[in-house]
């Protein structure tokens, strides 16, 4: 019928179509769902295996080039992650050289299975204060472990790993993306402060006072510092001038590198090692200052650190500690993953590479599952050492073996040095490190331009992670951004729409739309112009008691009810009932029925149209539940009561075959006995004689109704008519001119 349909619609020459025209497409079927998605297949397999171990990729192709630039990274960051792990594991309530072993791990391990070649894997500060924390709430639990915390972080350290390492193998590393760039923002730049303000009494020498809970919320350790002032000694002395040689040295050479740009990678390796030398230069001053006071020296030093790895051995793993540490996982997961993909992604995008989130959970995943077995405890992504590494032109992940073994001679040849290490200095290090991660005014006021709720959302995360603790900041900005998510889902606005004729002109000039060269289309924006549109442009409303309404929000059960709701209103507003009382007698008529005791004509404005059909715009819309489906069929016979008719539903760009499946199971899309009465339909492999077509061109998309009267009027050979959609569903249409051209013709308005 459809093929006679066109054969009598395509001009004065009776042709033929080279193909079938009637296109039925199929149902969306879960087995095929399944078998798509679910279901393995040979090649699948074998395509995930290999992505599980990406240095096979490039291994192979390596070379003395990469060998230069990775040896030049891996000692500079080398250099750098040695005093930062030491630090790093005091600040994480550890003996330092714990932050050693993890820095050996982070690097030796995670470069198998990375999928970004700039990622510095090891001990950081946010989490190092984190397990802090943790301890601190888990050694009251278990009194056995109070001189070997280190075991509980070891459990703490596989236990993460396996989560982390599980996320990523099954793929569900998506989740991350669920926390916005705020909440990061927040949590990095609360725990900051925390630290810095923890930091701040070992740098002064007075971390040692009687009653001084350095490990207190952070209002409170300001507010304690000024009470024990007076404890601070000669530590306030070498803490106060390395933190200043650190920032002088910073500042220099960035002065120098745009006053000298030909030296600029000069000025680049002596701001990268700055904590190093800084550290060797007071390492020094200390030696000269105790080496005739190892037992009583006249400032905090490290002392002694064993040489090798002393703690290697099978990491403790029992119900004990997973019970105490159990309350805290959350918050430690969240900072392992966050922190780790955020810097990976970002070093990605300035690097003009993709990495995949899965693979590099995977990896972090492993780093720590392996890590205790060596004594190190958990690690993650560091941002300060990515930026160094990354500046000091490393070219592949190999660069982590050229640090693995700098550490390793660290470990085993400078424990003596390490002896005479200042205290204060390494906190000195710990202060000026984390000072870069807190958000810059720049970044919070494009937070405020960008959207105010989430700058409000930012400062929830400070204020929290500040007068009660990091993981509670955490909790908090996670909590808000994921409420202010649902609240925008559910409270979506969807939009009624009218029509504009535009056309497009190199000047602003009158342009006659019926000259041949004007090239004049229809735009369907926002009656209320709500969308930036001119408010002189008035858009043409759809014919009387026709209604075009578009959801700009995926239409599922938060905010069904909301959409429809606001759509039914306004109908009503520009409409009347089709009966003045279709209850009958005042019995049947439903108690919370607005309006007088006894309706009558003069209580309806004839003006008004009745309601005749509705036009849903679901471009926006790409997928569809049981519940607003449900909300969407009472809806419609709401309507069609308050109409006294079957009201047409016209549905416009309808993407997802599981959305339209459940728009025909629900009985919208097509009906029985109605054929489509405008098919969009475009022409393959034919021959035309139109001078307005470009040489070359083969396909046309046109519109074409089904009356015997209307003409396509063009001549054509070896044609091929296919239409766009499925010839079975009249109601689904592909875009908002056919279905506003469809409903004219079902209704006879044209």
């Amino acid at each position: 019928m459809v093929a006679e349909l066109f054969k009598r619609n395509r001009g004065t020459r009776d042709v033929e179509p080279l193909g079938p025209v009637d296109y039925i497409e199929p149902v969306a079927s879960t087995s095929e769902w399944l078998k798509e998605h679910v279901v393995p297949t040979r090649s699948g397999t074998v395509s995930y295996v290999k992505s599980l171990f990406p240095f096979l990729t490039w291994i192979y192709r390596y070379n003395w080039v990469w060998f230069v630039g990775d040896l030049i990274a891996g000692v500079t960051v080398g250099i750098v992650v040695i005093p930062q792990g030491m630090a790093y594991a005091k600040l994480a309530s550890l003996p330092p050289e714990f932050g050693l072993y993890s820095s050996f791990v982070g690097v030796a391990i995670y470069w198998l299975s990375a999928t970004s070649h700039v990622i510095s894997a090891g001990p950081v500060a946010v989490f190092s204060s984190l397990l802090s924390v943790i301890l601190e709430h888990a050694l009251p639990q278990l009194p056995e472990y109070a001189d070997t915390p280190w075991i509980i972080a070891g459990c703490l350290s596989v236990v993460l790993g396996c989560i982390v390492m599980a996320i990523g193998l099954f793929r569900i590393g998506f989740i991350v993306d669920f926390i916005p760039l705020p909440a990061i923002a927040a949590f990095m730049t609360g725990s900051a402060l925390n630290i810095a303000m923890g930091q701040i009494p070992t740098l002064m020498g007075n971390n040692t006072a009687d009653g001084y809970n350095t490990r207190a919320a952070t209002y409170l350790v300001f507010g304690n510092f000024f009470k024990y002032i007076k404890h601070c000694d000669l530590n306030a002395a070498i803490g106060l001038t390395a933190l200043f040689m650190l920032y002088a040295v910073r500042w220099g050479c960035g002065y120098a590198s745009r006053r000298w740009p030909q030296h600029e990678k000069t000025f680049f390796f002596i701001n990268t090692l700055r904590s190093g030398f800084v550290i060797l230069l007071y390492t020094l001053i200390s030696f000269l200052v105790n080496r005739n006071h190892h037992d009583d020296p006249k400032f905090s030093i490290l002392k002694t650190i064993p040489r090798g790895f002393q703690h290697m051995g099978v990491p403790v793993v029992n119900s004990r500690i997973l019970s105490a540490v159990a309350a805290k996982l959350p918050s430690a997961i969240i900072v392992l993953v966050i922190e780790h993909i955020s810097i990976a992604k970002s070093f990605a995008r300035l690097s003009n590479y993709t990495i995949d989130p899965n693979q590099e959970l995977i990896a972090i995943g492993l780093t720590n599952i392996f890590g205790p077995f060596f004594g190190g405890y958990p690690a993650t992504g560091s941002f300060s050492r990515t930026a160094i590494k990354a500046k000091a032109g490393v070219r592949t992940p190999l660069a982590g073996v050229v640090t693995a073994i700098i550490v390793v001679i660290a470990i085993y040849a400078l424990p003596p040095v390490f002896y005479y290490i200042s205290n204060a200095a390494l906190a000195a290090v710990i202060i000026h490190a984390v000072g870069d991660l807190i958000s810059s005014p720049k970044s919070i006021k494009m937070f405020w331009k960008v959207s105010p709720c989430e700058f409000v959302i930012f400062w929830i995360g400070v204020l929290v992670s500040v007068f009660a603790s990091i993981d509670n900041g955490i909790y908090a900005s996670v909590a808000a951004s994921a409420a202010l998510l649902l609240f925008r889902i559910a409270k979506a606005h969807g939009r009624f729409v009218g029509v504009v004729k535009v056309y497009n002109t190199p000047t602003l000039r009158p342009v006659d739309a019926n000259e041949p060269d004007s090239d004049t289309r229809n735009v369907f924006v926002p009656l209320d112009r709500s969308n930036g549109i001119n408010p002189a442009v008035q858009p043409r409303e759809p014919h009387a008691g026709v209604f075009i309404y578009r959801l700009n929000e995926g239409y599922l059960y938060p905010n069904a009810v909301h959409f429809t709701d606001h759509m039914v209103r306004e109908i009503k507003v520009k409409t009347r009932p089709a009966v003045i009382n279709p209850y009958g007698s005042l019995g049947e008529r439903p108690w919370n029925d607005p309006g007088p005791r006894h309706k009558s004509e003069s209580d309806i404005d004839p003006t008004l149209p009745v309601l005749r059909a509705i036009i849903l715009d679901f471009s926006g819309v790409s997928n569809v539940d049981v519940t607003s489906l449900q909300n969407l069929i009472d809806v419609r016979k709401q309507l069609d009561r308050y109409a006294d008719a079957h009201i047409a539903w016209h549905f416009v760009g309808v993407k997802s075959p599981w959305a339209r499946r459940g728009l025909l199971a629900s009985g919208f899309g097509s009906e029985n006995g109605v054929v489509k009465s405008l098919f969009t339909v475009t022409n393959v492999g034919m021959s035309q004689e139109k001078d307005d077509v470009e040489p070359g061109s083969r396909d046309e998309e046109f519109s074409v109704d089904t009356q015997p009267e209307d003409k396509l009027g063009m001549t054509s050979m070896d044609t091929m008519v296919l239409p766009l959609l499925s010839i079975d569903c009249p109601y689904f249409h592909i875009d908002m001119d056919e279905a506003v051209r469809s409903v004219e013709l079902e209704l006879g308005l044209k």
